[in-house]
C-alpha cells in the first residue's frame, strides 16, 4: 500500500472510529506523522460533521423509531451507528440498514423488545421508495381468462416485502403516521402481545404498509419467488376467495399484471425479511 492510500486508510479509520478509541488514536497518530498536529483541528470538524449527518438521515429513514425512542436517544444512536456500521458508498440515503440487527442486539433497548421488527418495517418502506418504477399492465390481466394458469404468475409491485413479527409491528408504524390505529389501540396490542406480518408494497409514488391477511400469506410467498399461479393459490387455504382478493390487491396497486411465471432453480432459497 503507497503512502497515499496509507493516508487515506488513516483519514477514513479516524472518522469512522470511535472518538477516544485506540483505533481512533491509532489513525490519528498515523495522520500526525504526515500532516501538521494542528490540522487536527480540521478532523474534528469533519467527525462532527459525519455525526451531523447520521443525526439526519437516520431518523428520516426511521421516524417512527425517532419517535418511540425520543430525539436524545435516536441520535446517540445514530452515531454508534455511524461508527459500528460507517456508510460504504456516497449515498448516504442507503446507509442505515444494519439498524434492526443493531438493535436486536442492543442490551440497552431490551426494554422494548419490538423495536427491532418496527426498524425491518421502516427500512423496507424506505426501500420501496427508491424501487424501480412500474406501471401497471391492465391488458396482462386478460392471459387469465386465455392461458393455462401453470405458466403464468402475478407481477407484484415494486419493493414488495413481507417482515413477520411476533409484536403488532403494522399498527405501532401506523399509529405513528396516519393515527389508525390509535397510539392507545396500539399501545393494548402490544401488552397482548399480538403479532403482525406487515406487507410492504409502492402504490405509485407512495409506500405502503398493511397487516398481510394470515389467508393470503402463503399465497404471496409464493408469488414473490415467482412460482406459477397455480402453485401460489395452493399455498391458500380452500376457502380463499381469490378473486375478491385479486380485485382489491389490483386497486391497491400490490399487483400490477400478469407475466409469465419464472420459479427458481432447484435448491434456490427463499428470501424474505425475518426478525
Amino acid at each position: 500500500m503507497n503512502t497515499l492510500m496509507l493516508q487515506q486508510q488513516s483519514l477514513l479509520d479516524a472518522l469512522f472510529a470511535r472518538p477516544g478509541s485506540p483505533q481512533a488514536a491509532g489513525a490519528v497518530h498515523h495522520l500526525n506523522t504526515w500532516i501538521e498536529p494542528r490540522a487536527s483541528r480540521g478532523l474534528m470538524a469533519y467527525q462532527a460533521n459525519g455525526h451531523a449527518l447520521a443525526e439526519r438521515c437516520l431518523p428520516a429513514a426511521y421516524p417512527v423509531v425517532a419517535q418511540l425512542i425520543g430525539q436524545d436517544s435516536v441520535h446517540a444512536l445514530a452515531r454508534d451507528l455511524w461508527h459500528r456500521h460507517p456508510p460504504v458508498g456516497g449515498d448516504l440515503a442507503q446507509w442505515g440498514d444494519a439498524l434492526p440487527a443493531f438493535l436486536s442486539d442492543s442490551d440497552q433497548l431490551a426494554d422494548v423488545p419490538y423495536l427491532a421488527d418496527v426498524a425491518r418495517v421502516e427500512w423496507a418502506l424506505h426501500r420501496a421508495a427508491s424501487a424501480p418504477d412500474a406501471d401497471p399492465d391492465l391488458p396482462s390481466f386478460g392471459r387469465l381468462s386465455t392461458e393455462d394458469p401453470e405458466s403464468l404468475t402475478l407481477w407484484l409491485a415494486p419493493g414488495t416485502a413481507l417482515i413477520p413479527s411476533d409484536w403488532p409491528v403494522v399498527s405501532l408504524v401506523t399509529a405513528h403516521t396516519s393515527g389508525e390505529p390509535t397510539l392507545a389501540e396500539a399501545g393494548q396490542r402490544v401488552r397482548d402481545r399480538v403479532g403482525e406480518t406487515a406487507l410492504v408494497w409502492r402504490q405509485g409514488w407512495q409506500p405502503c404498509v398493511a397487516a398481510c391477511p394470515a389467508n393470503a400469506l402463503g399465497l404471496l410467498r409464493a408469488l414473490q419467488r415467482g412460482a406459477a399461479l397455480t402453485e401460489a393459490l395452493g399455498e391458500a387455504p380452500a376457502d380463499f376467495d381469490f378473486s375478491d382478493w385479486l380485485t382489491q390487491a389490483v386497486h391497491s396497486g400490490l399487483v400490477l399484471g400478469v407475466a409469465d411465471a419464472t420459479p427458481p432453480p432447484p435448491n434456490t432459497p427463499h428470501t424474505e425479511e425475518t426478525p
